[in-house]
């Protein structure tokens, strides 16, 4: 897997969910707004102090989140 160095996860920002480079964006505003509609250049448009590789590792990032799941384990 491609190394996510944007993305960091600290208890005193954003309750410690995902953000883009310690900031104050977490990759679910990004999904959330690539799910609007909004393109890539829209989003660097309105969050200039963003990247280009910040939006592409929020969509990996998000990606392999949804890749994890939870087996329930039968007990006879």
């Amino acid at each position: 897997m491609k190394t996510m160095n944007r993305i960091t996860m600290n208890t005193n920002v954003m309750g410690g969910k995902a953000c883009i480079r310690g900031m104050r964006v977490t990759v679910s505003m990004i999904v959330g707004l690539i799910s609007t509609g909004r393109t890539k250049a829209e989003i660097l448009t309105e969050y200039p102090y963003l990247e280009s590789e910040d939006i592409d590792q929020a969509l990996v990032y998000a990606a392999w989140r949804l890749e994890e799941h939870e087996e329930p384990i039968l007990l006879s």
